[in-house]
């Protein structure tokens, strides 16, 4: 076997070891605040005659980073492209969430060799959260040669500079050292949508749950400043778009690390984003922890703010909550849901869901099952458990069998499914509010989009429409989606 010539460097110094007691002290860290975010004059037209391909796996927060990305490669005169062999710059921005996600991009790279043979000056980089990692970093730097720049998720402002660096070494460039403390503002943003447009308002978690490496991959907690995401909204909303969606890892802790605002945090922010003309405002992702009165009763006074909750509870049962690493029980879930429900009326809940974690039994699941047929959730993620190197729970025995596992997701989705079919019946005949946002992924002839609720309608109409809030009559409900007849005439649009 032929030794790598990376096989005896040692690559630790480019990483922070995950560590629980070294990332909750974190917390204490200032947030640093950047705005001198510039491309080096050398850079501004290295592009030029050349093109991009930036291609995502994983979240919303991924799918933002890429627009960012897009925009500094835009802004050093490069052009997109869908076509791998028309590139000269091949970002693939990585999730690290599951094992098969991780799997599906080395597979992606492996195939990438070729291309690189008959384009030696292709410039090939790995991104995203799993660049954070550092068994991932290790295996791309013995395996696969074709990579020239490994950048994370804390680097993505120094991206003309990295470029600069593979563009004119032999040598394969890294920087993935965690810069948890800052929040880069002014960064340009080549957004791919006209009309739909995500927004970060922070960075980070700090939940430590036991199962889950994005606290070690994407930082601590870290909000921007209201200001900043004011002035960008209202920046989207005279450009006529006409969703927005505030993003966050732990959304709902936004504004607690603001220490000297005065209690300012998601509930405020939406209260100010209510009163600015986008007709539709989401937000995603939720931690029933931090999911406040404040915040419920700001919801609940409708407007753009869509009635539409993304609440993971990962398992319906208090004990194996506690495992998870997940600082609430069943009750205090189901308190928050019914408080939710209550104060946001006609809204449409969905939730993420774990099988067969470690210890769980049979009476444990049945919790989940007894907690999802309570909530009756319009839909929800569901997962079978597999461990991730670096988190605690990698730690554990993971000693509940696949094929259990495998039995417990089949009999939770035949659940899940049969309360999004009783959910979606409930639109059979109504006239409700679609946002278009293009063709049908199987029929080019039949627009798709989404309601405030956030279910799928279909229905067919010209494509004039697409980018436009139409009123749809409901004349099929599906399991997963609604099929609709346009209508011309206004009506007064159900939920």
């Amino acid at each position: 076997m032929v030794e790598s010539k990376f096989s005896k460097v040692d690559f630790s110094k480019y990483f922070q070891p995950p560590s629980l007691k070294d990332a909750r002290r974190r917390r204490r860290e200032p947030v640093h605040i950047i705005n001198d975010f510039s491309i080096p004059e050398e850079m501004k037209t290295i592009g030029k005659g050349r093109k991009y391909l930036i291609e995502t796996y994983g979240c919303q927060m991924n799918e933002a980073d890429t627009e960012v990305m897009a925009g500094i490669l835009e802004k050093m005169a490069y052009l997109e492209t869908e076509d791998a062999s028309q590139a000269d710059v091949i970002l693939i921005n990585t999730c690290a969430i599951r094992e098969n996600a991780e799997n599906r991009v080395f597979g992606h790279i492996g195939r990438m060799k070729q291309l690189k043979l008959e384009k030696p000056g292709l410039i090939i980089g790995l991104c995203g959260c799993m660049a954070q990692e550092e068994t991932v970093v290790n295996k791309v730097l013995q395996t696969y040669p074709q990579v020239d720049l490994i950048f994370g998720t804390h680097n993505i402002h120094r991206l003309p500079q990295l470029l600069q660096e593979a563009l004119f070494s032999k040598e394969m460039v890294i920087e993935v050292w965690s810069k948890e403390g800052d929040v880069v503002e002014n960064l340009p943003i080549a957004r791919h949508g006209h009309f739909q447009a995500w927004v970060n308002i922070m960075f980070g978690c700090d939940k430590f749950c036991t199962y889950c490496i994005v606290p070690y991959t994407r930082g601590k907690e870290r909000s921007r400043r209201p200001e900043e995401i004011i002035n960008e909204v209202r920046d989207l909303a005279r450009r006529g778009y006409k969703e927005i969606t505030l993003l966050g890892q732990n959304v709902n802790a936004y504004g607690k690390d603001l220490k000297d605002l005065d209690h300012y945090g998601l509930g405020k922010l939406m209260d100010e984003i209510r009163k600015i003309g986008i007709p539709r405002v989401r937000f995603t992702t939720s931690h029933p922890k931090d999911f406040d009165d404040h915040l419920i009763e700001v919801l609940g006074k409708g407007g753009n703010l869509c009635e539409h909750i993304h609440l993971p509870v990962q398992s319906g049962n208090s004990d194996i909550l506690k495992i998870m690493g997940r600082g609430y029980t069943r009750e205090r879930y189901l308190d928050l849901f019914h408080k939710i429900r209550n104060g946001v009326p006609n809204a449409s809940f969905t939730t993420d869901i774990i099988v067969g974690f470690p210890n769980e039994t049979e009476e444990q699941f049945e919790d989940t099952l007894s907690l999802v047929k309570e909530c009756r959730f319009d839909g929800a993620y569901t997962f079978i458990y597999s461990p991730r190197a670096g988190t605690p729970a990698a730690r554990m025995k993971d000693n509940v069998p696949m094929d259990v596992k495998k039995e417990r997701l089949q009999r939770l989705n035949r659940l899940v499914d049969k309360l999004a079919a009783e959910s979606n019946a409930q639109y059979q005949d109504q006239v409700v509010e679609v946002l278009v946002e293009g063709e049908s992924r199987k029929n080019a002839d039949v627009l798709s989009g989404h309601t405030r609720t956030n279910k799928v309608v279909n229905f067919t109409g010209p494509k004039s429409l697409i980018g436009q809030l139409v009123n749809v009559k409901i004349t099929d409900a599906k399991m997963w989606s609604l099929d609709g007849e346009w209508q011309k005439e206004p009506e007064v649009a159900g939920r």
